[in-house]
């Protein structure tokens, strides 16, 4: 099996080391096994003048020609798939089959944008003779990116993608906790011959990047994932400069389900998607909705299922679900839990930490949760269900739409009529109807409400890396 790489910064087609670093601790075993290198001022001026003088050239570059990079460059991650998910793995905790689907994920979001370069079409406007209106679609410039921890590969192969099929520069800072993955994306594009400053990796102390990166007149977007709070001071930073910016947020995703819809494969599914990645997830089904006639069914399957999940080490054979990420999500999890059942919540099965080494907290099912819980307002971002009963389709909206966040929905029915409910009043950017799945490389995907702006895959999602531009140009002077 692969060792975990040697971690470096990428600045102008370089690999590069720092004066400081921080661990990197395997969540399983809770041993170190890396330093990631932490930029200073001096590497991210250096980044920044970098993107400038390869934003210059990409933007140059015909779209066929970036496109034919970046499948080159997915096709090398996906011939080292095993040695990337090792490192995921490693640094993650996630189950290795899961982080091979990662990887796979990754390169899915670099062939899709790959092809929409090719086709970011402007329009001709009808016009007198004589006379031409033309909308044309230019790359924005260079991106500060920021990705997050829980998808070591995907999340940043997201960003990337996105600016590079549009013809933009890109810095990009990743998760320190899980930067593996980011840096294996930066070696295959180095690897297939992308032009120095086209693409930038830094890592470090994340106010200290953020507060130097986003107020430079020289970056023209920020696109970030992760938490509502983060994204709130991010946007006012960049306002503050009239930088536009790219947000995806927190979620608290609700699964309504119908008294019409086969209960034991729904809450099947259900449990097992909960659970993965030890829900770590901003789109995982959450608050659970449930008509009061299937209510006990639905329970008792869900809670069965939950229960059996095989936890452990995600190098082990057969692992369901791996550790949390990091002992702050051990702590926030007990907290809500005891909140919970302070106020009067069933702890059905799960609740607590598991004993001995790793960040291991034990799937986790409530019932008949209070509303004034206070996780029925925060998102837990672990393995946690809440399962409440309803007496109707609209109570069950009502109180899906019942928090700040508006990311993904759920709906399991096989009425028309429900489903067409759910499509007019659910506030949510993605709904899902008899399936869990939210987000594909060809589907918009982002939030409504605090859960972030604009778009993120799909036709749209590239939109948002350029900038509109409309001539008019006619042929005498009027």
């Amino acid at each position: 099996m692969a060792s975990y790489p040697e971690l470096q910064l990428y600045i102008n087609g370089s690999w590069r080391s720092a004066s400081d670093s921080l661990p990197v601790i395997n969540p399983a075993t809770e041993e170190h096994i890396g330093q990631v290198p932490v930029a200073g001022q001096d590497e991210l001026d250096d980044a920044l003048a970098a993107a400038e003088a390869g934003f210059k050239q990409w933007r140059q570059t015909a779209p066929k020609a970036r496109a034919d990079l970046i499948r080159s460059a997915a096709s090398l991650l996906r011939d080292r798939q095993d040695e990337i998910a090792h490192s995921i793995t490693a640094e993650h905790g996630k189950p290795f089959k899961q982080a091979q689907l990662e990887v796979i994920r990754g390169c899915e979001f670099f062939e899709w944008d790959a092809g929409e370069a090719t086709r970011l079409y402007g329009r001709v406007i009808p016009s007198a003779p004589g006379v031409r209106y033309v909308v044309h679609h230019q790359p924005i410039g260079p991106v500060a990116a920021f990705s997050p921890w829980n998808f070591p590969m995907s999340q940043p192969a997201r960003k990337i993608a996105g600016a590079l099929a549009s013809g933009c520069s890109v810095i990009l800072k990743a998760a320190e906790e899980t930067p593996a993955g980011a840096m294996h994306i930066a070696k295959a594009f180095h690897d297939v011959g992308l032009p120095a400053g086209v693409l930038n990796l830094v890592f470090g102390v994340p106010a200290d990047i953020s507060n130097r990166l986003i107020p430079d007149d020289r970056i023209k977007l920020v696109a970030f994932t992760g938490s509502t709070t983060v994204g709130r001071h991010l946007t006012g930073l960049a306002s503050d400069h009239m930088t536009p910016v790219l947000m995806e947020l927190g979620g608290h995703a609700p699964v309504i389900v119908c008294e019409d819809t086969d209960v034991e494969q729904a809450a099947l599914s259900s449990a097992v998607r909960k659970m993965r990645n030890a829900g770590q997830v901003c789109t995982s089904p959450t608050r659970f909705f449930v008509h009061e006639q299937i209510f006990d069914q639905f329970l008792d399957v869900f809670t069965k299922r939950a229960a059996e999940t095989v936890v452990g080490n995600g190098m082990d054979p057969g692992i369901e679900m791996g550790p949390l990420a990091n002992e702050r999500r051990i702590t926030a999890l007990t907290e809500l839990v005891g909140d919970a059942r302070d106020v009067g919540a069933d702890v059905v099965t799960g609740g607590s930490r598991m004993e001995g080494a790793g960040y291991f907290f034990e799937p986790t099912v409530l019932a008949n949760v209070p509303a004034h819980a206070r996780v029925m307002q925060e998102e837990p971002f672990g393995p946690l269900a809440i399962v409440n009963a309803v007496d109707s389709l609209d109570s069950a909206i009502e109180q899906a739409n019942d928090v700040p966040y508006g990311l993904a929905a759920y709906g399991f029915t096989n009425r028309a009529d429900y489903a067409d409910q759910m499509v007019e009043r659910v506030e949510a950017g993605n709904l899902s109807i008899n399936t869990l799945e939210a987000s594909l490389p060809e589907t918009p995907f982002g939030g409504v409400k605090s859960s972030g702006y604009g778009r993120e895959g799909g036709t749209e999602g590239l939109h948002h890396y350029t900038v509109i531009k409309n001539v008019s140009h006619s042929i005498e002077i009027v």
